[in-house]
């Protein structure tokens, strides 16, 4: 057998194994679980980190000010050395819609150690301990809330005795970019970190959307966070495991009315979305770095590949195995495409996708090794040291 027929067999076996063994990832039926109104709504305090967010401010503080929530609820943004006038423009919109009481503080410079954005909702979760909160809702400045958001979830959590509560929000999908990018991006994320196994107790996959979670203060104080995971650049996941390494339960799943409202209009927005964090998804490690490329070759690359190969050679095998696999993979995407209500003829260009997706993460490592780190709202996050995690 040729090289190419044995690369596709490969990959239409390593399709067959995600298709069954890794969590039924494809699936998007997981929403909020079953849940019923507790007999006294516990207090919650919202965390907002906020760095120059001026342009969708007006778009979703606005669903937070307006959360119907029958218990003490309190806003906590937390200016993080804006040059836009966030802090201002967040009193401005509190003043004029009314709702919940919005309280705006500033952190200061991140100390060295510490990413912005975690230092931010440590002070943030400074100023909400003197409410004595029983959860912390984290939710980023982009995105907005239905009404019944923040009830529906401490439903879930009191309902379950959930110690985090997380929804993936559906992303902004409107540019022809964002319509081949986004829902791909959920995908893959989901792949990585199949939610069906997350909410598992005796399973160590562990995961959270940082645009939403609902985190005990109790959990969250018995993982240390934020302090725990201050250097994380990928700060979801990282408060996730620590989370459930220190024997909390947690959820993960797909919203349905919580949406992100920041835009991604060009290829260059979601590049640089991606490319900030993608080689600390690989723990900074080279070898880890060509395996996944490897990796996304041989499952996303390989089947269009062979088939082209063997319609052009004449060669059938290869042109079966490589059009099965395609056609595991374009099923496996259509119902992403369905919750974000996209056409399907995207399925087949998956692996277009993913080569976009191949090349973002070698430009993460490229910047990683140039120096320039993870950057973010004019922050350069640089490799820390490895025993940060342990003093």
């Amino acid at each position: 057998m040729s090289a190419v027929v044995w690369t596709a067999a490969g990959s239409l076996a390593a399709w067959l194994w995600l298709l069954l063994g890794q969590g039924f990832f494809w699936r998007t039926d997981l929403r909020l679980p079953a849940r019923r109104e507790p007999e006294t709504w516990p207090p919650v305090c919202v965390v907002v980190p906020a760095r120059d967010e001026a342009a969708v401010l007006p778009e979703s503080l606005p669903s937070l000010l307006a959360q119907d929530y029958p218990g003490q609820a309190e806003i906590f943004l937390v200016d993080d050395g804006s040059s836009d006038g966030t802090g201002t423009l967040a009193r401005s919109l509190a003043d004029r819609h009314g709702g919940l009481a919005l309280t705006v503080g500033s952190p200061g410079e991140p100390p060295p150690g510490w990413t912005g954005k975690l230092w931010a909702v440590r002070h943030g979760i400074g100023l909400a301990r003197a409410r004595a909160p029983r959860y912390l809702l984290l939710t980023d400045a982009d995105i907005a809330h239905e009404p019944d958001s923040l009830r529906e979830l401490v439903a879930a959590a009191e309902t379950a005795g959930y110690d985090l509560v997380s929804q993936m929000a559906r992303l902004r999908v409107a540019t022809v970019w964002e319509r081949l990018v986004v829902p791909a991006f959920v995908y893959f994320f989901a792949q990585l970190y199949p939610f069906r196994r997350i909410a598992e107790k005796g399973s160590r996959t562990a995961a959270a959307a940082g645009g939403c979670v609902l985190v005990s203060a109790r959990a969250a104080e018995r993982a240390g966070i934020p302090d725990s995971i201050r250097h994380a650049v990928i700060d979801d996941v990282s408060l996730a495991k620590a989370v459930k390494q220190s024997g909390g339960h947690i959820w993960l799943g797909l919203a349905e009315r919580v949406d992100s409202v920041r835009p991604y209009p060009g290829l260059g927005d979601l590049w640089r979305m991606v490319a900030r964090s993608a080689y600390a998804q690989l723990r900074h490690n080279p070898l880890v770095l060509v395996g996944t490329v490897l990796g996304l070759a041989l499952i996303y690359l390989a089947p269009p590949f062979a088939l082209v190969a063997g319609v052009v050679g004449g060669s059938a095998p290869p042109a079966v195995l490589g059009g099965l696999a395609w056609l595991v993979m374009t099923a496996t995407y259509i119902p992403m495409l369905r919750y974000y209500r996209q056409t399907l003829w995207l399925a087949p260009l998956l692996p277009f996708t993913a080569f976009l997706y191949l090349l973002m993460t070698v430009d993460s490592a490229v910047r990683h090794y140039r120096g320039r780190g993870a950057a973010w709202k004019g922050r350069t996050y640089t490799r820390p040291d490895p025993a940060a995690g342990q003093r």
